[in-house]
């Protein structure tokens, strides 16, 4: 039996030992060969995993193509929350297990979506830069400021997306003192006491002063942060996205950043990554964004590769689990 893993480098430049993997064994004993590969070209997916029954990805794409040939496949490993780069139909309709990796990273992309609040808020950077060019120093008064400074409490932080993530950041929110809302089709008693139910979306992005966004991206949530909905919106909003590139038409939220009808972004994920043919938040005013690091804290990677283990462990043990298809 062996292992295959197709995309190492992302979930483990380095800092993490895959010894574990070369020592996994099957019920009846037999040592599990484990191959790893940093990462592979579509080109190279076919002959890489040939020889698998069990192989491992991260953004490496398995559709109904590779996987027909691929006859020895019997599981696919995600390591991700998301797994959209399997045609999990296919994969069912050929009895192929395929697990994710879900909650894993819930602190870490949290603890992003408020950096993200607060360097737009108070821009530390920047003012740390000044004061390193001598600008402090050459201040005829004992305080001075390159850029607004922002008091987060009263606020409106409103969340699309109240899984486990959101809930997360929703409780870092009210923690600064901001009046957290949502759009849920939760009952009010279901939800913590500091979170308050929204009749509408409609009535969400009206009210908000923040909206970040933490749904799973599908057909209803693709491009939610549009024209229509940004019309909505207070010319003072701030718009934050740790979530999926898609959930944002960039032009339309590019064109209102640069006409003043959004305030701010901060974006972790785009449309595409990386962004090899551009897009229009890049140079948009305004917008500051990160590589999609959010999840990718040492603490959130060691807990995706235990538990990617784990996924195969069970497997091969005939009680799979984190089960997608």
């Amino acid at each position: 039996m062996k292992i295959v893993e197709m995309d190492g480098y992302a979930a483990n430049p380095g800092d993490i030992s895959w010894e574990p993997w070369r020592g996994i064994t099957t019920p009846d004993g037999e040592k599990v060969a484990f191959e790893m590969y940093e990462r592979t070209s579509p080109e190279l997916v076919v002959e890489r995993a040939k020889d698998a029954d069990i192989v491992l990805t991260n953004k490496v794409v398995f559709d109904r193509q590779v996987m027909e040939q691929l006859p020895k496949l019997k599981y696919i490993g995600v390591l991700a929350t998301g797994y959209n780069v399997v045609d999990v139909a296919e994969a069912k309709k050929r009895g192929i297990v395929v697990t994710n990796i879900p909650a894993y990273s819930t602190s870490s992309v949290a603890q992003l979506a408020i950096a993200h609040l607060l360097h737009i808020a108070n821009n530390v950077a920047a003012h740390d830069e000044a004061v390193h060019r001598g600008e402090w120093g050459t201040c005829p008064d004992f305080t001075f400021s390159v850029s607004p400074q922002m008091e987060l409490a009263g606020k409106t932080f409103a969340i699309v997306g109240l899984g486990n993530t959101g809930r997360a950041t929703a409780e870092i929110a009210h923690a600064l003192g901001m009046r957290v809302a949502a759009f849920t089709s939760k009952d009010q008693s279901q939800l913590p006491i500091y979170i308050n139910k929204v009749a509408t979306m409609e009535q969400l992005f009206r009210e908000a002063d923040v909206l970040s966004l933490h749904c799973p991206l599908t057909q209803a949530t693709k491009h939610i942060i549009n024209k229509e909905h940004l019309s909505l919106m207070k010319p003072s909003a701030i718009i934050l996205n740790t979530g999926r590139g898609p959930l944002i038409d960039e032009q339309a939220l590019a064109d209102a950043l640069n006409e003043g009808r959004i305030y701010a972004a901060g974006i972790d994920v785009l449309t595409e990554e990386p962004p090899v043919n551009g897009s229009p938040l890049l140079t948009a005013r305004n917008c500051h964004i990160t590589p999609h690091i959010a999840w990718a804290t040492l603490a959130a990677r060691q807990r995706l590769m235990n538990i990617a283990r784990e996924n195969v462990v069970s497997f091969l043990l005939g009680a799979p689990k984190n089960v997608v298809s």
